[in-house]
Protein backbone atom coordinates (compact mmCIF):
# COMPACT_ATOMS: atom_id res chain seq x y z
CA UNK A 1 0.00 0.00 0.00
CA UNK A 2 1.16 3.03 -0.97
CA UNK A 3 1.66 6.25 1.77
CA UNK A 4 -0.56 9.15 1.94
CA UNK A 5 -0.04 11.94 -0.05
CA UNK A 6 1.78 14.80 1.55
CA UNK A 7 0.71 17.27 -0.15
CA UNK A 8 -3.01 16.70 0.64
CA UNK A 9 -3.08 17.35 4.41
CA UNK A 10 -5.47 19.67 4.00
CA UNK A 11 -7.81 16.30 3.24
CA UNK A 12 -6.31 14.26 6.68
CA UNK A 13 -6.90 17.54 8.85
CA UNK A 14 -10.55 17.59 7.22
CA UNK A 15 -10.93 13.96 8.40
CA UNK A 16 -9.26 14.83 11.52
CA UNK A 17 -11.65 17.44 12.79
CA UNK A 18 -14.35 14.74 12.68
CA UNK A 19 -12.75 11.45 14.11
CA UNK A 20 -9.62 13.43 16.04
CA UNK A 21 -5.89 11.67 15.43
CA UNK A 22 -6.86 8.84 12.86
CA UNK A 23 -5.42 5.51 11.57
CA UNK A 24 -4.75 5.64 7.64
CA UNK A 25 -5.76 2.08 5.59
CA UNK A 26 -5.42 2.90 1.99
CA UNK A 27 -8.46 0.59 0.30
CA UNK A 28 -8.31 1.49 -3.51
CA UNK A 29 -5.31 3.21 -5.98
CA UNK A 30 -6.38 2.86 -9.51
CA UNK A 31 -6.01 5.15 -12.54
CA UNK A 32 -5.97 8.03 -10.16
CA UNK A 33 -8.27 7.74 -7.74
CA UNK A 34 -7.25 6.99 -4.13
CA UNK A 35 -9.58 6.14 -1.15
CA UNK A 36 -8.37 5.82 2.07
CA UNK A 37 -10.01 4.88 5.32
CA UNK A 38 -9.44 6.96 8.31
CA UNK A 39 -10.51 5.83 12.03
CA UNK A 40 -10.04 7.65 14.75
CA UNK A 41 -11.03 7.70 18.84
CA UNK A 42 -14.51 9.81 17.51
CA UNK A 43 -15.67 8.36 14.43
CA UNK A 44 -14.49 7.01 10.73
CA UNK A 45 -14.46 9.10 7.88
CA UNK A 46 -13.27 8.39 3.65
CA UNK A 47 -11.21 10.10 2.66
CA UNK A 48 -11.01 10.40 -1.49
CA UNK A 49 -8.15 12.09 -3.81
CA UNK A 50 -8.35 12.06 -7.63
CA UNK A 51 -5.50 13.84 -9.18
CA UNK A 52 -4.97 13.99 -12.91
CA UNK A 53 -7.98 13.11 -15.27
CA UNK A 54 -9.37 11.62 -11.90
CA UNK A 55 -9.76 15.27 -10.00
CA UNK A 56 -12.62 16.20 -12.24
CA UNK A 57 -14.23 12.67 -11.84
CA UNK A 58 -13.75 13.05 -8.13
CA UNK A 59 -15.09 17.02 -7.96
CA UNK A 60 -18.18 16.21 -9.70
CA UNK A 61 -18.53 13.31 -7.10
CA UNK A 62 -18.38 15.35 -4.51
CA UNK A 63 -20.81 18.09 -5.82
CA UNK A 64 -23.63 14.89 -6.05
CA UNK A 65 -22.76 13.83 -2.87
CA UNK A 66 -23.21 17.67 -1.36
CA UNK A 67 -26.91 17.75 -3.01
CA UNK A 68 -28.19 14.55 -1.91
CA UNK A 69 -29.54 14.84 1.47
CA UNK A 70 -28.52 11.55 3.15
CA UNK A 71 -25.18 12.12 2.63
CA UNK A 72 -22.51 14.41 4.34
CA UNK A 73 -19.52 15.85 2.28
CA UNK A 74 -16.43 18.24 2.79
CA UNK A 75 -14.15 19.05 -0.30
CA UNK A 76 -11.56 20.96 -1.69
CA UNK A 77 -8.49 21.27 -3.60
CA UNK A 78 -4.71 20.49 -3.29
CA UNK A 79 -1.81 21.25 -5.36
CA UNK A 80 -2.37 17.68 -7.38
CA UNK A 81 -6.18 17.10 -7.84
CA UNK A 82 -9.16 17.45 -5.50
CA UNK A 83 -10.30 15.69 -1.92
CA UNK A 84 -13.39 15.15 -0.25
CA UNK A 85 -13.88 13.38 3.18
CA UNK A 86 -17.57 11.85 3.70
CA UNK A 87 -18.41 9.67 7.16
CA UNK A 88 -17.46 5.65 6.30
CA UNK A 89 -20.16 3.35 5.49
CA UNK A 90 -19.93 0.17 7.54
CA UNK A 91 -21.11 -2.82 6.64
CA UNK A 92 -20.83 -5.58 3.73
CA UNK A 93 -21.40 -4.70 -0.22
CA UNK A 94 -24.18 -6.68 -1.66
CA UNK A 95 -21.42 -9.11 -3.47
CA UNK A 96 -20.70 -9.80 -0.09
CA UNK A 97 -23.89 -10.51 1.37
CA UNK A 98 -24.47 -13.11 -1.90
CA UNK A 99 -20.97 -14.99 -1.13
CA UNK A 100 -22.51 -18.12 0.49
CA UNK A 101 -25.39 -17.86 -2.29
CA UNK A 102 -22.21 -18.32 -4.96
CA UNK A 103 -20.78 -20.91 -2.68
CA UNK A 104 -24.21 -22.71 -2.22
CA UNK A 105 -23.88 -22.94 1.53
CA UNK A 106 -27.21 -20.93 1.88
CA UNK A 107 -27.42 -17.63 2.87
CA UNK A 108 -30.55 -16.91 0.24
CA UNK A 109 -32.58 -15.08 3.14
CA UNK A 110 -30.32 -12.77 3.38
CA UNK A 111 -29.51 -12.24 -0.09
CA UNK A 112 -33.17 -11.83 -1.22
CA UNK A 113 -33.42 -8.92 1.91
CA UNK A 114 -30.25 -7.38 0.54
CA UNK A 115 -31.79 -7.37 -3.34
CA UNK A 116 -35.09 -5.85 -1.93
CA UNK A 117 -32.69 -3.49 -0.11
CA UNK A 118 -30.61 -2.48 -2.76
CA UNK A 119 -33.48 -1.92 -4.96
CA UNK A 120 -35.15 -0.10 -2.96
CA UNK A 121 -32.28 2.23 -2.35
CA UNK A 122 -32.30 2.98 -6.10
CA UNK A 123 -35.45 3.74 -5.77
CA UNK A 124 -35.51 6.17 -3.37
CA UNK A 125 -32.27 7.93 -5.57
CA UNK A 126 -34.72 7.51 -8.46
CA UNK A 127 -37.44 9.08 -6.57
CA UNK A 128 -35.61 11.93 -5.63
CA UNK A 129 -34.52 13.07 -9.32
CA UNK A 130 -31.82 11.60 -9.79
CA UNK A 131 -30.15 8.87 -11.97
CA UNK A 132 -27.11 7.11 -10.82
CA UNK A 133 -25.16 5.75 -13.95
CA UNK A 134 -22.80 3.01 -12.35
CA UNK A 135 -24.17 0.40 -10.53
CA UNK A 136 -22.35 -2.20 -9.88
CA UNK A 137 -22.18 -5.33 -7.35
CA UNK A 138 -19.99 -3.42 -5.29
CA UNK A 139 -22.03 -0.53 -5.20
CA UNK A 140 -24.52 -1.13 -2.58
CA UNK A 141 -23.05 -1.22 1.41
CA UNK A 142 -25.37 -2.58 3.77
CA UNK A 143 -25.51 -0.60 6.46
CA UNK A 144 -27.54 -1.02 9.98
CA UNK A 145 -29.45 1.54 8.93
CA UNK A 146 -30.59 0.64 5.48
CA UNK A 147 -28.52 0.12 2.55
CA UNK A 148 -26.57 3.22 1.12
CA UNK A 149 -24.83 3.46 -2.33
CA UNK A 150 -21.38 4.48 -3.43
CA UNK A 151 -19.40 6.22 -6.54
CA UNK A 152 -21.68 8.64 -7.81
CA UNK A 153 -19.10 9.75 -10.53
CA UNK A 154 -21.93 9.82 -13.02
CA UNK A 155 -24.61 10.53 -11.35
CA UNK A 156 -26.27 13.23 -12.96
CA UNK A 157 -29.99 14.78 -12.33
CA UNK A 158 -33.01 13.65 -14.83
CA UNK A 159 -33.57 17.00 -16.59
CA UNK A 160 -30.45 18.45 -15.74
CA UNK A 161 -26.96 19.25 -18.30
CA UNK A 162 -25.66 15.95 -18.77
CA UNK A 163 -21.76 15.32 -18.60
CA UNK A 164 -19.80 16.66 -21.55
CA UNK A 165 -18.94 13.00 -22.24
CA UNK A 166 -20.00 9.74 -21.47
CA UNK A 167 -18.50 6.63 -22.56
CA UNK A 168 -19.66 4.05 -19.83
CA UNK A 169 -18.91 2.97 -17.35
CA UNK A 170 -18.94 -1.54 -16.00
CA UNK A 171 -19.08 -2.63 -19.92
CA UNK A 172 -20.40 -5.63 -18.80
CA UNK A 173 -23.82 -3.73 -16.96
CA UNK A 174 -24.04 -1.11 -20.09
CA UNK A 175 -28.02 -1.75 -21.18
CA UNK A 176 -28.02 -2.33 -24.59
CA UNK A 177 -29.52 1.56 -25.51
CA UNK A 178 -26.95 3.33 -23.30
CA UNK A 179 -23.98 1.31 -25.26
CA UNK A 180 -25.60 2.02 -28.78
CA UNK A 181 -25.99 5.91 -27.56
CA UNK A 182 -22.43 5.72 -27.09
CA UNK A 183 -21.34 4.10 -30.01
CA UNK A 184 -23.20 6.48 -32.53
CA UNK A 185 -23.97 9.31 -30.31
CA UNK A 186 -24.65 12.12 -30.31
CA UNK A 187 -22.56 13.29 -26.95
CA UNK A 188 -23.62 14.40 -24.14
CA UNK A 189 -25.22 11.00 -23.42
CA UNK A 190 -28.25 11.04 -21.31
CA UNK A 191 -27.97 8.07 -18.77
CA UNK A 192 -31.79 7.04 -17.66
CA UNK A 193 -33.57 5.49 -15.21
CA UNK A 194 -33.93 2.56 -17.37
CA UNK A 195 -30.37 2.22 -17.85
CA UNK A 196 -29.99 1.74 -14.20
CA UNK A 197 -32.77 -1.07 -13.84
CA UNK A 198 -30.68 -2.96 -16.39
CA UNK A 199 -27.76 -2.53 -14.47
CA UNK A 200 -29.74 -3.29 -11.12
CA UNK A 201 -30.73 -6.61 -12.49
CA UNK A 202 -27.03 -7.09 -13.83
CA UNK A 203 -25.65 -6.58 -10.57
CA UNK A 204 -28.28 -8.84 -8.89
CA UNK A 205 -27.59 -11.54 -11.40
CA UNK A 206 -23.67 -11.42 -11.18
CA UNK A 207 -24.17 -11.20 -7.28
CA UNK A 208 -25.43 -14.99 -7.76
CA UNK A 209 -23.58 -16.70 -10.14
CA UNK A 210 -20.73 -15.03 -9.47
CA UNK A 211 -20.83 -14.60 -13.53
CA UNK A 212 -21.63 -11.43 -15.67
CA UNK A 213 -25.23 -11.94 -17.20
CA UNK A 214 -24.35 -12.19 -21.07
CA UNK A 215 -22.45 -15.44 -22.54
CA UNK A 216 -19.47 -14.04 -24.56
CA UNK A 217 -18.30 -17.11 -24.88
CA UNK A 218 -21.04 -17.78 -27.15
CA UNK A 219 -20.31 -15.72 -29.87
CA UNK A 220 -16.35 -16.24 -29.38
CA UNK A 221 -15.51 -13.19 -27.47
CA UNK A 222 -12.99 -14.52 -25.02
CA UNK A 223 -11.06 -12.75 -22.15
CA UNK A 224 -9.36 -10.82 -25.06
CA UNK A 225 -12.17 -8.87 -26.38
CA UNK A 226 -12.08 -5.36 -26.12
CA UNK A 227 -13.96 -3.28 -24.47
CA UNK A 228 -14.93 -1.09 -28.22
CA UNK A 229 -16.08 -4.61 -29.34
CA UNK A 230 -17.91 -5.93 -26.57
CA UNK A 231 -19.97 -2.23 -26.62
CA UNK A 232 -20.54 -3.02 -30.38
CA UNK A 233 -22.12 -6.46 -29.61
CA UNK A 234 -24.17 -5.14 -26.33
CA UNK A 235 -25.68 -2.53 -28.58
CA UNK A 236 -27.34 -4.79 -31.22
CA UNK A 237 -27.89 -7.88 -28.92
CA UNK A 238 -25.69 -9.76 -30.14
CA UNK A 239 -24.49 -11.65 -27.19
CA UNK A 240 -26.79 -14.21 -25.59
CA UNK A 241 -28.09 -14.39 -21.87
CA UNK A 242 -26.05 -16.91 -19.80
CA UNK A 243 -27.89 -19.50 -18.98
CA UNK A 244 -25.95 -20.46 -15.65
CA UNK A 245 -29.00 -20.47 -13.34
CA UNK A 246 -28.80 -21.60 -9.96
CA UNK A 247 -31.30 -19.64 -8.14
CA UNK A 248 -33.97 -20.09 -11.21
CA UNK A 249 -36.31 -18.40 -9.06
CA UNK A 250 -34.84 -15.20 -8.82
CA UNK A 251 -33.01 -15.16 -12.22
CA UNK A 252 -35.67 -15.62 -14.13
CA UNK A 253 -37.42 -12.60 -13.21
CA UNK A 254 -33.72 -10.31 -13.67
CA UNK A 255 -33.60 -12.14 -17.18
CA UNK A 256 -36.56 -10.70 -18.03
CA UNK A 257 -35.49 -7.58 -17.01
CA UNK A 258 -32.35 -7.34 -18.46
CA UNK A 259 -33.92 -8.80 -22.43
CA UNK A 260 -36.80 -5.68 -22.42
CA UNK A 261 -36.85 -2.70 -23.80
CA UNK A 262 -36.48 -0.28 -21.92
CA UNK A 263 -39.77 1.12 -22.15
CA UNK A 264 -41.07 -2.05 -20.60
CA UNK A 265 -38.76 -2.65 -17.68
CA UNK A 266 -39.69 -2.34 -14.54
CA UNK A 267 -38.98 0.74 -12.17
CA UNK A 268 -36.36 -0.05 -9.40
CA UNK A 269 -39.53 0.01 -7.08
CA UNK A 270 -41.36 -2.35 -9.28
CA UNK A 271 -38.01 -5.01 -9.24
CA UNK A 272 -38.29 -4.66 -5.65
CA UNK A 273 -41.55 -6.37 -5.56
CA UNK A 274 -40.81 -9.00 -8.20
CA UNK A 275 -37.85 -9.86 -6.09
CA UNK A 276 -39.44 -9.98 -2.44
CA UNK A 277 -42.08 -12.66 -3.42
CA UNK A 278 -39.11 -15.04 -4.84
CA UNK A 279 -39.37 -18.58 -3.52
CA UNK A 280 -35.75 -19.53 -1.55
Amino acid sequence: MGEFPPGAAVALKAAEEVCGLVELEEISDRRGSAVWKASGPQGVVSIKLGTGEAAEVTAREASVLDQLSEYTVTAGRFDDGVWYVTPWLAGPSTWEVFRPVRKDTGGRREALEAAVGLCRAVADLHGAGWVHGDLQPQHGIHTEDGVRLLDFAWSRQVGGTPWRRFDGTMIHLTAPELAARIINGPQPVDTTRAADVYALAGTLWTSVTGRWPLDYEAVGMGRGASVEAMRAAIARRAVPMSTSMSWPALQVRLRDVLLADPEDRPTAAELAELVVVVDR
